[in-house]
């Protein structure tokens, strides 16, 4: 992934990346860049060539070809660089052009206010959500404004972004829709398609060599049953069908977990526990097609209870937008730390386990910035309503979009994310972030003819 350089100016090229250095701020506290034990399971990909059964086969190699072996501290650069560049051609789209200090302001009330920084500094591909936000919303509502490169580039970044994660595809789609509902034109709307298409090709091709099968998420039934039956409907289709359906998980009727997480990752669990009808390899792998059966017969059973449970837990994920969970060490050293050891010089190691991070010490060392950005975020929400109405009055077309793109990205995100795995906090955060931004954009944006003017 490249980045275009902004417009060749010495001064804007320099502005950028002073903007990535404010935005990484967390990683410069820590002393290393900010990972979670997932970001494990995503260089175990490159670095021992795992096949991880729950997660894309993208974001691993897109780390690796910044660490190349050698420093984390290369993907934590890029992707500083790359949310630089998004503010600056936000900026250069919805305002109507980017100057070096106003760019510098706007990355330094991110850095200071918002989750931005926690998120741009940790190497998870939770940055590219917000990034897929205003990477469509440039291509709907602001092409015009770009140049070629700039377009091609921000595609690849939306491809990227959309494929990085599962959660992302519905964010896209619905941002596609967005599009098209907004300006009623065919053009835009597969201007933010085609991205879609590429991440879908991308994750067929990528299950394909790697799992051995055509989809886009070859296991993907397995997050959802865990969810239904936390929430019920799905433990009481098994209660109901059992043991007649000869289903592994009869054997769990009526003493399911009630917690997804313990349904998923418990040793013991009812996905890992060993198969009485000896399967291979078990597992997740072993249980899916089971897992696809159940989830058709909830739905057929209760859809309404499905609805109401995917509506509730979108709307508790709405109201947790917290940074905290994402910052401690729990289980870092057997997943991070095992992967530099195994691919990675000694001194990254080293510097590794010298951050406060994987001291324990990050949460205390972060709290009196985090505690401030509950209201901030109230803030940011209530300006971005705000610029919603003064930019419809003003028919500002571009800056409407932007601020409805973000609102569509903020809800989508949470319900998607609060129907298929459940509320936590650093689901929401990662996105939210968003609110302060557009309600600042929406703020400083221009009322002239120019702004008015049907976006393409």
């Amino acid at each position: 992934m490249s980045l275009p350089r902004p417009a060749g100016q010495p001064a804007a090229a320099l502005a950028l990346g002073l903007g990535a250095a404010l935005l990484l701020w967390p990683a410069l506290l820590n002393g290393y860049p900010l990972v979670f034990s997932d970001t494990g399971a995503f260089l175990a990909q490159t670095v021992e060539g795992w096949a991880i059964w729950d997660k894309p086969f993208v974001y691993g190699p897109a780390l690796h070809a910044f660490h190349g072996r050698l420093t984390l501290w290369g993907p934590a650069l890029a992707q500083g660089l790359l949310l630089s560049w998004l503010a600056w051609l936000a900026q250069r789209g919805f305002l109507g052009g980017a100057r070096p200090g106003r760019h510098l302001a706007l990355c330094a009330g991110l850095a200071a206010g918002s989750a931005a920084p926690w998120f741009t500094a940790q190497l998870m591909p939770d940055i590219l959500a917000p990034a897929l936000v205003l990477a469509l919303a440039l291509l709907g509502f602001a092409a015009d404004r770009l140049s070629r490169a700039e377009a091609l580039g921000l595609q690849g970044v939306a491809a990227l972004a959309a494929a990085a994660h599962l959660s992302h595809l519905p964010l896209a789609a619905a941002l596609v829709l967005l599009v098209l509902a907004a300006t009623r034109r065919a053009r835009p709307a597969l201007r933010c398609a085609a991205p879609l298409g590429a991440a879908v090709a991308l994750l067929l091709a990528g299950n394909l060599a790697t799992q051995g099968r055509l989809a886009v998420s070859p296991y993907g039934a397995v997050f959802a049953l865990a969810r239904l039956v936390a929430d019920g409907p799905a433990a009481r289709t098994i209660a109901a069908r059992c043991p007649d359906a000869g289903w592994q998980l009869c054997r769990w009727a009526g003493r399911l977990p009630t917690d997804s997480d313990l349904f998923l990752w418990s040793g013991d669990g009812p996905v890992w526990s060993p198969r009485t009808d000896g399967l291979l390899p078990g597992g997740p792998i072993s249980l899916a097609p089971e897992a696809g059966a159940i989830l058709a017969e909830t739905l057929r059973r209760e859809p309404l209870a499905v609805l109401r449970a995917a509506l509730g837990n979108g709307w508790a994920q709405l109201r947790r937008a917290r940074v905290g969970d994402a910052l401690g060490p729990e289980n870092l050293e057997a997943s991070v730390g095992r992967q530099l050891a195994l691919g990675f010089p000694a001194a990254e190691q080293a510097r590794f386990a010298a951050g406060l991070q994987a001291r324990g010490l990050l949460p205390s060392a972060a709290a009196p910035v985090l505690a401030l950005q509950p209201l901030l975020l109230l803030l940011g929400a209530g300006a971005t309503l705000l610029g919603c109405w003064r930019a419809a009055r003003h028919g500002d077309a571009r800056m409407l979009g932007l601020l409805l793109a973000v609102l569509v990205g903020v809800t989508v995100n949470a319900l998607v994310t609060g129907a298929l795995s459940g509320p936590h906090d650093r689901y929401q955060a990662r996105i939210a972030w968003l609110l302060p931004l557009a309600g600042l954009l929406a703020l400083a944006s221009p009322r002239s003819e120019a702004a008015r003017r049907r976006p393409g």
